[in-house]
Formats: structure tokens, sequence, C-alpha cells
């Protein structure tokens, strides 16, 4: 089979490359090889006690539009709504203590929350105000999210505070990630408030017209944009339980892919699975010696559905996060908050994220350990039974990428050094969210586009 596109996994950063490309070129033949029975990635659900529960994303962040551009490209924008209960938690000896409203990245934009917030110290509240008088850092190169916080807002406000949110977001260690490639906003902040108390407020005061929701999914959850995809690439596009084994060089300019089935030549390939799975496929090299270097941590969501009458045993909001170490999962989201349903009926319908850099060993228990583990520890929390009626664990390897200390720069280097006809996009380099996926393969798709025209005309 020879193609002038093949696309090495079937997320929805390879389905969205699919897509652009046939756009750019509607008579394009293109393949999507995708290792597992079935493409989506991460984006599916999981069925607990009845219910379908986001095993994965459960939204798209709106601020980044490329998601939900791409959901009116497709024809479900008018499908998209909003989560009905924002606000969130940190989770505190003391209990549940509710963010400020209008914080920006966990830092609050009011002066007045920073100097009262209950979820610091007042030793930890007033340190974290030094930041409105501490020197700005003058060297602008990269450095670690974390000392960056440190610096600013002093120990306890980053670990107890920022962190659980922060690092949360890429199941990292807030002391490894690179601030460039994870929350740069704060380096601008330094560098034009001198301060990220006073960058929060000046977020806060800039004007945003109608700025929308925070949130947005599809009505009936984040997979009908893999459904979407699919229509529109054609489902004979997509080759399921077909791993990329080897990539070489094939016939003439193409490059040949292998599978366990027959091998693919290609004018182009793509590869959007995680860095070190494209490490093993791409010819040996700086390129590939690069993929390999980025670490990836395993996580896991144990999704549970309580009895009838328990969705009031949840307050207002849609879940919490929880300090490193302080319990057996990371954060808690309450679905049956957030994304109400009729199928939920009057029960709580939770899920918790279990597994980070530092925490992998949780994974190794059982399905029944960590249940009971999760439950356990909400029932202390909230008006809950000490066990679900119902639930379910999915577990993610290799699942989060880890953008350290020098990631962009990295990433530079490992684009430059692919050979010609070879790309990498995707959550490995460009962003973990779905907006960051979907912005990653269109403008792979524009590169793809531009190197097919150039051979043409060569």
């Amino acid at each position: 089979m020879t193609v002038d596109v093949a696309v090495v996994g079937g997320g929805v950063t390879g389905l969205t490359v699919a897509h652009r490309v046939l756009r750019h070129d509607a008579d394009a033949s293109v393949t999507v090889l995708e290792a597992g029975p079935e493409p989506g990635g991460m984006l599916r659900s999981v069925a607990v006690g009845g219910v379908r529960v986001p095993a994965g994303p459960d939204s798209f962040l709106a601020r980044k539009p490329w998601a939900v551009d791409l959901c009116r490209e497709l024809g479900i924008g008018d499908e998209l709504i909003q989560p009905r209960s924002p606000g969130s938690y940190l989770w505190t000896e003391r209990g549940l203590v509710p963010y400020p409203t209008g914080t920006a990245f966990g830092i609050p934009s009011d002066l007045g929350d920073a100097f009262r917030w209950p979820g610091l110290s007042r030793a930890g509240r007033m340190r974290a105000l030094q930041d409105l008088i501490a020197r700005k850092r003058r060297d602008d190169g990269d450095e670690s999210l974390g000392a960056l916080l440190r610096r600013r807002l002093g120990d306890e406000a980053t670990d107890r505070a920022i962190a659980p949110l922060l690092a949360g977001l890429y199941a990292g260690d807030v002391d490894a990630l690179s601030v460039r490639a994870t929350f740069p906003e704060f380096q601008g902040w330094e560098r034009a408030q001198g301060s990220l108390l006073r960058g929060a407020q000046a977020a806060a005061r800039r004007p945003k017209g109608d700025a929308g929701p925070m949130f947005l999914r599809p009505r009936e959850g984040v997979e009908r944009l893999i459904d979407a995809l699919l229509d529109a690439v054609g489902t004979h596009t997509v080759r399921t339980s077909s791993p990329a084994t080897k990539i070489e060089h094939g016939d003439g300019e193409a490059w040949r892919i292998h599978t366990p089935d027959e091998p693919v030549d290609a004018r182009a390939v793509i590869l959007t699975v995680d860095a070190p799975g494209a490490a093993r496929l791409v010819p040996p090299g700086a390129a590939s010696a690069e993929l390999a270097r980025i670490p990836f941590v395993s996580t896991g969501v144990v999704a549970l559905v309580y009895p009838e009458g328990t969705a009031s045993a949840l307050p207002e909001g849609s879940g919490f996060v929880v300090p490193r170490g302080a319990a057996p999962m990371t954060a808690s989201t309450w679905i049956s908050n957030k994304w109400p349903d009729p199928s939920f009926g009057d029960r709580a319908v939770l899920r918790c994220f279990v597994g980070a850099a530092g925490e992998e060993d949780i994974l190794e228990a059982d399905d029944a350990e960590l249940i009971e583990a999760c439950a356990t520890h909400l029932a202390a929390l909230l008006p809950l039974p000490g066990a679900p009626d119902d639930a379910a664990v999915v577990r993610w390897p290799r699942a989060m990428p880890q953008y350290l200390v020098g990631h962009l720069e990295r990433a530079e280097r490992i684009r430059f050094e692919l050979p010609p006809g070879i790309f990498v996009c995707g959550r490995s380099l460009d962003g973990v969210g779905v907006p960051d996926c979907v912005r990653s393969a269109g403008e792979t798709a524009d590169a793809i586009a531009a190197y097919l025209d150039r051979e043409v005309h060569a």
C-alpha cells in the first residue's frame, strides 16, 4: 500500500491531522494507523452503574480556541455546552476549602483574598504577600515552575495551594516542570508587573468583552469529537489494531512503515504517539535520542457511582485538588455536579485521579484496592456512603509527558533533526490539553501540505 500521508496514532491529534490534510487536498490519500482496537485515544468514556463517565479529559479549555473551532468546523459547534457548577476546592486537614473566585491559575486577583484565604496559614499568607515587594529575576531563561513560584510566593503557597492545581494538570512535579512550556504567563507577569499577584490583578482587569465559559464540551461528551472526525475522514482511512513497528526508507523517496500486517509506504509520515514510542520508530539519530529523553508518567481514573439520594452530599462546585501525598488521589471531579445528566438520577457520580510523577507506585495496587482507598477517603471528607454502588478503574500507561526545563528548546531540536518527510506532533511536544493537540495537528498539517507541494514541484 502506498499513500501520500500516513499518520501513526489514531487519537484526537492523529485524526485531526488526517482531517486537515484532506481539507488541504481532498484527493490526498491518507491512512491512520492505530495500535488499539478503536480510535480516540484518551477521549473516551467508561460504563459504570448504567451511566457513562469520562475516562480522560471531560471538556476543552475554551480560552484556547482550537478545539472549539474544530467542533464548529465539523458541524457540531451547536452541541457545545458549559459546566453547570464551576468552582473548585482544596483538600486540607480541616476539610475542603473553596478557592477564591477570580483566581488566575490559583493566584488570587483580589489582595483581600490573599490576606484572608484560610487554605494557608497566616505565616504562609504573609510570605506570599512578599511577592509584592520582591525583586524581579534578571535572567529571562527557562526555569522550573516551582522555582518561580517558591521565589515569588514561598513554599507553603506553592506546595499547598498552587502546585495541586497547576502541576496536577500535567501529573507532574512542580519543581521539575518547565515554566516556559507550561505556564509562560508567570514569567510575563514577573517581567511586566514585577509580581505574580499584580499580574493576576492585571489579568482580571483586562477587558474581556463577552468572555464566555472557561470550559466547553459536546453534549454527548468529548468522544463526540472523535465521532465527528471519523465521519469527516472516513472510517476506511483508519486501520485499528495496526501498531507501527518500524520506519525505514522504502521505494524511491517514500518511507516504509512496518505493521503486523502489510507495510505502508508514504511520502510523509506523522507520529502522534508518545515520545518514547516515536523514538523507537524514528531512524536512529539526534531526533530519536532527544525524543527518548522526554519522560512520561502513568496515571489512572477511578470512576464511582453512588446510590440514589447521594447527589446532595456533594457541595456546590466541580471538585477538589489534593496537595502531594495528602491522599491516594491527586484530584476528584464531581461529574454529577459538573455535567448533570438525566441518566444519573439522584446519584453522586465522581471520578478520582490517581498516579503522578513520584506517585506512580499507587497504580501497582489492584482495582479493588484503588476503589476502596478512594471511597474511604471520600467518605471521611463528604457525607457519602463508605462504598459506591459501582466503580471502575481506567489506567493510562505513559499517559502524561513531563515538560522538563528546556523542553521548548528540545522540541525545536527534534523538529530540526527529523529526516525530511517525517513529522512529530501532539502532546509529546506541544501541550497536553485537547486544544493544544488540535493546534499542533493543524500546524503540522500545514507543514505537510507545504512539504508535499515542494516535492511535486522539485
